[in-house]
């Protein structure tokens, strides 16, 4: 992809309402991005049915969930839980008595894991093992969703799988010094690409993040075809990530994270949504913003590309809403620090010349560098000091709207969506939230 292509207006839902059903396919954890989607879809009256990746049996074999852990899921989603284990990946996939993915990387050490290799006819095997685990699971769920789909009614299925990322320590050990490390602890982002370590890790990404999309497109192809002959309409989301356009000397610029190893299978996905759409199957990959997650805590200094979204509100016409979250945002730094002492910083390290070369969109994901690593984490840390307490943070708050705003944009896109793949600027995602709390 040589350009990338924003959302340019803001759409009205114009398909999706009482007693249509909308599908979360992956299940709902923690903060992100799926809750301000699934709000949009009670908020229009819809039946939300969910799934599970299930739980890991004694034999790390992926289980349906307890009555009990059923009954809180299904309480925390607000609607009926298809109770049958669908994870993507293999990590944990393997023939019968021999080792699985992860046990292979918990053989790896911090000192050896880049001269480590790994035996690629067997992870073929464990490869070829899970996704047929995948598929078999995912003909039993669509089985199960063709009859929860009454006659009529549209269906909006939402992906939102990702990840993949072995559960090793010695992963995470590696992950803190390619994300974090500084100094003597700094470790290029490319040693991790180019090692067997990361090559198993970039194909179980590729499964988790979009392969499944795929599988989804291919599985509930008779439920598409049964809901479309008869009048009904059917749409499909995923959350992608390819950067983000943001104020940058009050200018609206693509930027990125450096380095997003996800990044690779984020645009495997994209190739998916674009292949449906030739089809005639209205399938996008909507590009969100940045933000805190559970998941994207790894990555350190992720919440820099959030920050200037408070930028955005005021130059998009502001509003008395806009001003009272400029003001609950100033009350978490201390009383010596201001918002504009932190928005200095982030512009200060925007325009930077060492960052300058990772404003390169054709190039996505670029691999990280000892000067920009240390430039991202420590201007992070930096404006972490500006709070009063470093769980209470600005770029949490701030989270909390883009996860609303991009579940109005996405729904309300989803309608009458104008491409395969489309990006949300911190324009759009301004524009939205002012007009929400306007009204």
């Amino acid at each position: 992809m040589k350009t990338s292509r924003p959302l340019k207006a803001i759409s009205s839902n114009t398909v999706f309402g009482k007693g249509d059903v909308f599908v979360l396919f992956g299940e709902l954890f923690g903060r992100g991005y799926a809750t301000g989607l699934i709000d949009q879809a009670k908020a229009a009256g819809m039946t939300v049915i969910g799934i599970t990746v299930g739980r890991p049996d004694e034999n790390n074999k992926p289980r349906a969930l307890t009555p009990e852990e059923l009954a809180e899921a299904e309480a925390g989603l607000g609607g009926k839980i298809i109770n049958v284990p669908l994870r993507a990946g293999f990590e944990l996939d393997a023939p019968e008595g021999t080792a699985n993915p992860t046990d292979l990387v918990n053989e790896m050490t911090i000192k050896d894991w880049q001269d480590h290799k790994l035996d690629w006819d067997h992870v073929a095997k464990c490869r070829e093992l899970g996704t047929a685990r995948f598929k078999n699971a995912l003909s039993e769920v669509m089985a199960q969703l063709e009859g929860m789909i009454p006659e009529g009614k549209n269906v909006f299925f939402a992906h939102t799988m990702a990840g993949g990322i072995p559960r090793a320590k010695v992963f995470m050990a590696i992950a803190n010094r390619i994300y974090k490390g500084r100094g003597a602890r700094y470790m290029p982002s490319q040693s991790l690409v180019d090692s067997d370590l990361g090559k198993l890790i970039l194909q179980n990404f590729e499964e988790v993040t979009a392969n499944s999309f795929g599988a989804l497109l291919e599985g509930s192809k008779a439920i598409r075809e049964r809901v479309e002959s008869a009048g009904g309409q059917v749409r499909y989301t995923a959350y992608g990530y390819h950067g983000t356009r943001i104020l940058i000397e009050d200018e609206y610029r693509w930027q990125t994270y450096t380095n997003y190893t996800q990044g690779y299978a984020k645009m495997a996905l994209e190739n998916f949504a674009e292949a449906a759409w030739k089809d005639g199957v209205k399938a996008t990959v909507f590009n969100c913003p940045e933000i805190r997650t559970n998941s994207s805590d790894v990555f350190a200094g992720i919440e820099l590309s959030l920050l200037p979204l408070l930028e955005a509100f005021k130059k998009e016409g502001g509003s008395a809403w806009v001003d009272s979250i400029w003001q609950k945002c100033q009350d978490m730094l201390k009383d010596d620090a201001s918002l504009d002492d932190v928005l200095k910083k982030v512009s200060d390290y925007q325009t930077d010349a060492v960052m300058q070369p990772f404003y390169n969109f054709e190039a996505w994901p670029m691999p990280n560098s000892a000067e920009q690593v240390d430039k991202t984490v420590g201007t992070s840390q930096d404006i972490v000091d500006l709070h009063k307490e470093h769980g209470i943070l600005v770029s949490d708050e701030l989270s909390q709207h883009v996860v609303a705003a991009t579940g109005m944009l996405m729904f309300a896109e989803a309608s009458e969506p104008e491409a395969p793949v489309l990006w949300l600027d911190h324009d759009l995602v301004a524009q939205r939230l002012i007009q929400a709390h306007s009204n």
